[in-house]
């Protein structure tokens, strides 16, 4: 309900400033894996290190591997961050704010990520927490930070990462449908203005909420699977987008330049690499 009053009765840009002050909330998984205090040249050489041959042939890595980059670079995120912009009215003046406004994110995200890794390291693995299937055990990981109270900020880390998701990935659905099937779309709509655009978003929240509730399901591998589905459909998203901004005549001044393709690219391939590798494992497995 919250989530859903949020995005129906706000303006985006008040919606906007609101996800803006909850994503310093995971500056406290920096501050948790600082006191943590982990073997730092250990996690700085792991980091950059590749793995060895023989873990790529352990389906199980490579799936995590998988999920790794479709939770990092999710399809949903290229059609959210194309709707966003054009919901903001950003202008060819703005152009160059809202690309710093992406990679500052990105960098932001990929940190805290990085931090987040860390500090479930030197607690939860490193105290036997290695098969964690419910957020009470991931809580674990703030215990250098909150000690006792590492449940409470790890359940407000939950209801914030949840607010996003809940908030976004419904978001993002709803303008890509309404988009390709020619309906009104935006959150600076009235409801009466973009009704189907609001009761699409409306039922995915309910559906989303549904599944959540229903008991005993194993809501850590659902999740985990979402964000590797998320890395296999990937380049099939990476292939359209870099031939359309790749044209001419549709980008003009704005084509991609040689380094971004050579990057984009070569994600591309790694993803379709890594998911023939995945479903190789599968088979040698069965």
């Amino acid at each position: 309900m919250i989530v859903w009053l949020i995005v129906v009765k706000g303006q985006y840009k008040t919606v906007e400033k609101v996800f803006l002050a909850a994503s310093f909330f995971y500056i406290t998984y920096i501050v948790a894996g600082v006191l943590a205090k982990p073997a730092w040249g250990d996690a700085l050489i792991a980091t950059v290190k590749p793995p060895p041959r023989s873990a790529w042939l352990q389906d199980g890595y490579v799936y995590m591997v998988i999920g790794l980059v479709g939770t990092t670079i999710a399809p949903w995120m290229q059609f959210y961050l194309q709707a966003s912009i054009v919901e903001k009215g950003v202008t060819r003046r703005q152009f160059k704010a809202s690309q710093l406004d992406v990679i500052t994110g990105c960098i932001f995200t990929d940190v805290v990520a990085w931090f987040i890794i860390v500090a479930c390291a030197a607690t939860l693995y490193a105290n036997g927490y290695h098969n964690v299937t419910a957020a009470k055990d991931a809580a674990q990981a703030l215990r250098p930070l909150a000690g006792d109270f590492a449940y409470i900020l790890f359940a407000m880390g939950l209801f914030n990462a949840s607010l996003f998701a809940a908030s976004i990935l419904p978001l993002s659905t709803a303008y890509t449908v309404c988009e390709g099937l020619g309906f009104e779309s935006g959150v600076g709509m009235k409801f009466g203005e973009a009704p189907v655009f609001y009761w699409l978003y409306t039922i995915l929240i309910v559906a989303g909420a549904g599944v959540i509730l229903t008991p005993n399901l194993p809501l850590v591998k659902i999740t985990i699977l979402s964000q590797v589905v998320n890395g296999v459909v990937l380049p099939f998203v990476l292939i359209f987008m870099l031939l359309l901004v790749n044209k001419k005549e549709l980008m003009g001044e704005y084509v991609n330049s040689r380094l971004f393709n050579v990057v984009a690219w070569a994600t591309t391939v790694v993803m379709i690499g890594l998911t023939v590798a995945w479903f190789w494992t599968l088979r040698q497995g069965g």
